[in-house]
């Protein structure tokens, strides 16, 4: 099957997740990079502010244009929250395919998601047609959506971490924790006091103990696998590297299970998910800078805890390359083109 050259169109190029996008889109054989929005920066080469895509990427950045974005087969948003909801619209009724990289659609109770984002939702009537992009879910559904949430970082290692345990249905569903630390890329390519070198560096910390926003996304996909209400305490932490998360994640069991065949058994078709073998402990330079997610499973002296740990790259499987993951499942193409890295070492 002949498949034509995707033309892609990407709003807010200059951040983290945006260059991402770019590295992953340049090497991508059925892709072609039309525009790359940044009021910002409109004007400059876009290989002047990554020099990593010297020889790679030709385009400049623009202003927005709803001509130049209506041309395109899909558009990337790659901005801050709160950016798509108000430029989805025009784009959705053009006919042109949607990837939110935030969180503008992921949500479905739209009151829920103002409270939790402290914004007015400006495209409410999109929520409910926007599919959640976590392909080892909703693969069947996203081949035909217009519109994809894709979904947080956080949200993609604990939800892929306890995916085949809720599935099995031998865990108490009411007592589930998420111990989950990140590099500070998380936080966005934004100066802040908390990333400052001295400030992240040599250190360690929790935050958003008593509530952090990924909180209901983690909880809105769990609770419909498993169709009944999920309680979890979810504890993000800041870690002094820039890329990866590493979720340690604890349930209790509820009746026998073979924790490393239901994992083994339920990823084996899956291209981006990596059970390692049992008594393993994946760590977070293992997926940098690729597509992937490993998870091992433990059960500790026969206990009724299971403890999972599962390693993404936040900004790869985090974000941009499950981003293009979806892309690629919305047009047909194999799921994996384009995201073959191997993750970097040392």
């Amino acid at each position: 099957m002949t498949q034509k050259t995707i033309k892609v169109g990407i709003v807010g190029g200059t951040g983290y997740t945006g260059v991402e996008l770019l590295r992953l889109l340049a090497q991508h054989p059925d892709c072609e990079m039309r525009v790359i929005t940044s009021r910002k920066e409109a004007g400059m080469g876009v290989a002047e502010m990554f020099s990593n895509l010297r020889g790679r990427v030709s385009l400049k950045f623009s202003e927005p244009s709803a001509a130049a974005l209506t041309a395109c087969d899909v558009v990337f948003f790659a901005t801050p929250n709160g950016v798509a909801m108000n430029e989805a619209r025009a784009l959705y009724d053009a006919g042109v395919r949607l990837i939110d990289i935030a969180a503008d659609f992921r949500i479905k109770d739209v009151a829920l998601w103002e409270k939790w984002y402290g914004m007015k939702h400006a495209c409410p009537e999109l929520v409910a047609e926007a599919v959640y992009g976590l392909p080892e879910i909703n693969r069947e559904k996203i081949r035909d959506a217009r519109l994809v949430a894709n979904p947080g970082c956080y949200p993609t290692a604990v939800q892929l971490g306890f995916l085949p345990l809720i599935e099995s249905g031998m865990v108490d569903l009411g007592h589930m924790i998420a111990d989950a630390k990140s590099g500070v890329s998380g936080a966005g390519r934004k100066a802040e006091v908390h990333t400052l070198f001295a400030e992240a560096s040599d250190n360690f910390k929790a935050y958003g103990v008593t509530g952090h926003r990924h909180l209901p996304e983690i909880t809105q996909g769990l609770t419909q696998v498993a169709a009944a209400p999920v309680r979890l305490v979810f504890v993000p932490h800041l870690t002094p590297m820039i890329r990866g998360i590493h979720a340690t994640l604890y349930a209790r069991l509820t009746g026998p299970v073979d924790l490393q065949s239901i994992y083994e058994k339920r990823y084996a078709q899956e291209a981006f998910v990596d059970v390692m073998p049992t008594g393993s402990h994946p760590d977070t330079r293992s997926v940098r800078g690729a597509n992937h997610c490993r998870i091992a499973v433990h059960r500790p002296q026969d206990g009724d805890t299971a403890v999972v740990l599962s390693v993404i790259d936040n900004l790869v499987k985090g974000a941009a390359g499950q981003a293009v993951q979806n892309m690629n499942i919305m047009f047909g193409l194999p799921e994996a083109t384009g995201l073959g890295q191997i993750a970097l070492l040392p």
